[in-house]
C-alpha cells in the first residue's frame, strides 16, 4: 500500500480487478488528487473522498468488494463523512439493486439498475450529450453546460426512486440519469476521464467537493 505523499486531496481508487484504473487514476492526479488504489479497507484510511470507477457487471463486482471486505469498509467511510463518486458500473454500484445479474448493490441510494429504456442498439458506445436538470446548481457540475458531450459505455443505468437527485439525464433511445447527487453521495454514468476538458472539470468539481465536505 503507498503512503500518502502529502500533495493534494487525498483521494482512493477502489481496485476490484475491473476498473478503468489506470485512466481514472491519471486524470485524478492532473485535476489535484493524491491518488492511492484501495484494494483491501486499509487503503482508504486517510481519503477524504472514495472512488469506485467501473467496467463489467454488478455481481462480480460485488463478489470482490464482499470477499475483500471493502464493501464494509466504504460503508463505514461514507458513515463517517468521506464522499463517494461512483462512475459508470460504480454508479450503478451506489443503488439498490441490478437487474443485469440480479445482485445487491452497496444500496446507498433508492432505486435500482435497469436497462437503457428504449435503447436503439445497445452497449451504448460513445459520445452523448448531457441535458442538465432544471436549476442544476450542485457543485458536481460547475462548469458544465447543457449539450456539453461525454463519452459513454454501458447497457444498464441507474433509475432513482427520487428524481431529485437527478443533476443530468442522456438520450438513447429513452432517457436514462446521466449524474446523481444526494449528501456527499456522487455518480456518473459517463466516463469523465475519457471525456476530455469537460470530464476533467467534472472529477476537479469532485475533488473540491470532497476537500470542501471534509473541512465542514
Amino acid at each position: 500500500m503507498s503512503a500518502w505523499t502529502g500533495h493534494g486531496v487525498p483521494v482512493a481508487v477502489v481496485d476490484y480487478g475491473a476498473g478503468n484504473i489506470v485512466s481514472i487514476t491519471g486524470a485524478l492526479a492532473t485535476v489535484g488528487a493524491d491518488v492511492r488504489l484501495a484494494a483491501r479497507p486499509a487503503a482508504l484510511v486517510g481519503a477524504v473522498m472514495i472512488v469506485v470507477p467501473g467496467v463489467g457487471a454488478s455481481r462480480p463486482a460485488m463478489r470482490h468488494l464482499h470477499r475483500v471486505g471493502l464493501d464494509t469498509a466504504i460503508r463505514e467511510a461514507v458513515s463517517d463523512g468521506v464522499t463517494l463518486l461512483g462512475v459508470c458500473l460504480g454508479m450503478q454500484l451506489l443503488f439498490e439493486r441490478s437487474e443485469e445479474d440480479g445482485a445487491e448493490g452497496l444500496g446507498f441510494l433508492r432505486g435500482n439498475v435497469e436497462p437503457v429504456p428504449e435503447a436503439p442498439l445497445l452497449p451504448h458506445i460513445g459520445w452523448n450529450r448531457l441535458r442538465l436538470a432544471t436549476e442544476t446548481t450542485h457543485p458536481l457540475m460547475a462548469g458544465i453546460v447543457d449539450g456539453t458531450a461525454a463519452y459513454f459505455l454501458h447497457s444498464y443505468a441507474a433509475v432513482p426512486a427520487d428524481p431529485g437527485m437527478v443533476l443530468a439525464t442522456t438520450q438513447h433511445g429513452g432517457t436514462f440519469a446521466s449524474a446523481v447527487a444526494q449528501g456527499r453521495l456522487l455518480g456518473v454514468q459517463f466516463h469523465p476521464e475519457r471525456s476530455g476538458p469537460d470530464g476533467l472539470r467534472v472529477l476537479g468539481n469532485a475533488v473540491g467537493f470532497a476537500a470542501a465536505a471534509a473541512r465542514d
